[in-house]
C-alpha cells in the first residue's frame, strides 16, 4: 500500500502501469511528503484563510505564502452538513500546486468509521473509494491525488456525495454541489 493510501483511489483506472517498482514507490515516497506538506496548510487555512471568490457553492480561500514562498496558497473550499443529521459534516478542499499536481482533500468528523474509507458518486455514478489518511485533534481525513477524468466528472457534474460510516449497518450519503466547480477552478489557476 502506498503511503499516502491514496494512490490510484478515485479512479476507474490503475497506476503505474510501465513503472518500475522502483520508480513507483519514488513516485510513493514523494506523494506522502507532499501529504505531510499539505496537511499543515489545509488545517491552517481552514483556519487562518481569506476568501477571495466565490462561484457558485465554491470559495477560492487563500492563505498566506509559507516562508520562503512567493505566492499565496489557495484551494477550492465547501462546508456542508449532512441533510438529515446536522452534526456531521464534510470540509472539502481541491488544490492545485506549482507543479501541477492535484489534490482532493475531504475532511470528516471525528467518530467516522476508519476502515470502510470514504466513497464518492457523481450524480448517482459510483467513482470509487479512498481511505482515511489520518485523524487529527479536529477531523480524519482522506485525500487523493485527482487524475483529469476524475476533474471532467467534477466539472460537469451536478451533485458530488461523499459516503462515510459512523456504524457498520449504513453510510451517511453527505451531497455537495459540484455549482461553480468549473468557475472556481479556472480562477483557482
Amino acid at each position: 500500500m502506498d503511503p499516502t493510501g491514496m494512490i490510484g483511489r478515485f479512479r476507474a483506472q490503475g497506476t503505474g502501469a510501465g513503472c518500475s517498482r522502483g520508480a513507483r514507490r519514488a513516485a510513493r515516497a514523494s506523494l506522502a511528503a507532499l501529504a505531510c506538506a499539505i496537511g499543515g496548510s489545509m488545517a491552517a487555512m481552514a483556519q487562518s484563510g481569506t476568501v477571495k471568490a466565490q462561484h457558485g457553492d465554491w470559495q477560492v480561500v487563500c492563505k498566506a505564502p509559507p516562508p520562503g514562498a512567493r505566492n499565496e496558497v489557495c484551494a477550492l473550499v465547501q462546508s456542508v452538513t449532512a441533510e438529515d443529521r446536522n452534526n456531521v459534516g464534510l470540509t472539502v478542499y481541491f488544490q492545485v500546486f506549482s507543479n501541477g499536481t492535484k489534490v482532493l482533500r475531504v475532511f470528516a468528523p471525528l467518530g467516522v468509521l476508519l476502515p470502510p474509507g470514504i466513497g464518492l458518486k457523481i450524480d448517482d455514478r459510483d467513482v470509487g473509494n479512498a481511505p482515511f489518511l489520518r485523524c487529527q485533534n479536529f477531523a480524519c481525513y482522506a485525500q487523493v491525488v485527482v487524475e483529469d477524468k476524475l476533474i471532467d466528472q467534477l466539472k460537469t457534474g451536478k451533485t458530488a456525495v461523499f459516503i462515510i460510516f459512523q456504524t457498520e449497518e449504513a453510510g451517511i450519503g453527505i451531497p455537495i454541489s459540484l455549482g461553480g466547480f468549473s468557475q472556481a477552478l479556472a480562477a483557482l489557476r
